[in-house]
């Protein structure tokens, strides 16, 4: 996703903060370093660090992307514990458009919990995560279409 929102803003990321974080600077992103820093904090679980991150995320980007980051945060890791619990993978349609950055990255190599078989909860839960996403989505991308304007 954030590959599709660099490309759909004609910018140029280097996506190699997902797995190098804030050591790679900014990685295109405005705000990017503090971003990631906010971010790896916030998975650590260190409140001081934490405090140390928000504060000056807050200070360089203002409140509004101070609660977008951590809104962002939260849902991730909450798709994630899903997702893994569930044991649902991902698709193969996503396999496959994923797998340059995935290669490039490392992001196989990362251990999961996720089964090669999917169970009776994950085949009941993944359909309807999966058409909550693109509801989402699409209403998203048709707000921000609105708001562009012709």
């Amino acid at each position: 996703m954030l590959r599709a929102s660099i490309e759909y803003q004609g910018g140029e990321g280097d996506l190699s903060a997902v797995t190098e974080g804030s050591k790679v600077g900014d990685g295109g992103i405005a705000h990017g370093e503090k971003l990631t820093t906010f971010a790896e904090a916030a998975v650590a679980g260190d409140e001081a660090e934490l405090a140390t991150a928000r504060d000056a995320l807050r200070a360089a980007a203002g409140a509004e992307v101070l609660v977008d980051a951590a809104a962002v945060i939260g849902n991730f890791q909450r798709m994630v514990r899903i997702a893994d619990g569930a044991g649902i993978q991902l698709e193969e349609a996503m396999l496959s458009l994923s797998q340059d950055f995935r290669e490039d990255l490392g992001l196989d190599g990362f251990a999961s919990n996720r089964s090669r078989t999917l169970g009776a909860v994950a085949r009941t839960v993944a359909p309807v995560v999966r058409g909550i996403t693109k509801g989402v989505l699409r209403i998203a991308g048709r707000r921000r279409r609105r708001s562009e304007g012709p």
